[in-house]
């Protein structure tokens, strides 16, 4: 078993304004999590840049190009209401893309069993054209894509265990027959979507909302009855996570009232169901979370349970 873990200092030259949840204390907070001695194990490496060709994937390239366009080379930019651009963004945003590539890569090749992906700005709510919620680019989407594209697989799961709905996902893999797009996630809540009548223009969408306050206890029944056999029954080659944090009962942006441990029950499960039908053989992306210290423990445990799958 070899779990990779692949970083960049870029995320850390990534600025939003003052305050903004989404900051640069999120990386620091893992990255220092992710120094204690039970992780020494862990294969490093530092995420390339993707290309223009590795963006094409899934967004078009006027969009790309016009992303590209308006990184600012001094003080920050407002894409949408909450997702600015720093000088640093371009650079962050490209290495959180390049990341995911080079871990499927790892992953496929047999070098990694599994791998972790820390970077930021996330990826889940960037739709083909729109950077939206914190988002520019749909990097696990995008991986998906270099999935079947570059190395031929016929089935790709992704399972999105963020508080929020992964809108940008659902658009970017909507009629993408290859792919099994599972979302749990807090309804009703931002951005809006997420509705079980979503399915995909191949049933390929699978939506769980969850209600406000329904804790961890209700995650496991509905995980373990619902979202585990299908995911099970798909038989994927290859799992895709997108792993954001913010549905534990410390983030200030929702209220699941996830605990750690439920984190680490549900890295398990997915190991297994992994382990089952695929090899192993699961890559996971850092999303959302923004309690630092809830972020870095269940990030931890997150790592720590895949390195010992």
């Amino acid at each position: 078993m070899t779990t990779l873990l692949m970083t960049n200092d870029a995320g850390l030259d990534h600025v939003m304004p003052p305050g903004h949840p989404e900051q640069i204390a999120r990386l620091e907070a893992i990255n220092a999590a992710l120094s204690a001695p039970e992780f020494s194990t862990l294969l490093r490496r530092t995420a390339p840049m993707a290309e223009m060709a590795d963006l094409t994937l899934a967004h078009p390239k006027a969009y790309v190009d016009a992303v590209r366009n308006a990184a600012p080379s001094a003080g920050m930019i407002q894409l949408d209401g909450d997702t600015s651009m720093s000088p640093g963004t371009w650079e962050a945003a490209l290495r959180g893309v390049g990341g995911n590539l080079a871990a499927v890569d790892a992953v496929l090749s047999g070098e990694a069993t599994n791998a972790f992906v820390v970077t930021r700005p996330p990826g889940h709510h960037a739709e083909a054209s729109r950077a939206m919620g914190f988002c520019l680019f749909g990097s696990v989407a995008i991986a998906a894509k270099h999935a079947l594209e570059r190395h031929g697989l016929n089935r790709v799961a992704i399972l999105d265990f963020d508080v929020h709905h992964g809108n940008g996902t659902q658009e970017l893999l909507w009629d993408e027959e290859r792919t099994l797009f599972i979302s749990s996630h807090q309804m009703p809540l931002y951005p809006g979507s997420g509705a079980t009548h979503e399915q995909g223009v191949y049933g390929n969408i699978i939506n769980v909302p969850l209600d406000p306050g329904s804790g961890g206890e209700v995650m496991r029944q509905i995980y373990g009855s619902r979202i585990f056999p299908k995911l099970r029954d798909y038989a994927p080659e290859l799992i895709l996570v997108s792993a954001g944090f913010d549905a534990h009962a410390d983030d200030p942006l929702a209220n699941l009232n996830w605990s750690t441990e439920d984190f680490a029950w549900l890295t398990r499960e997915i190991c297994q169901v992994a382990a089952d039908v695929c090899a192993g053989r699961v890559v996971s992306s850092l999303e959302g979370g923004y309690d630092l210290f809830a972020l870095a423990e269940a990030a931890a445990v997150h790592v720590l349970t895949l390195s010992e799958a």
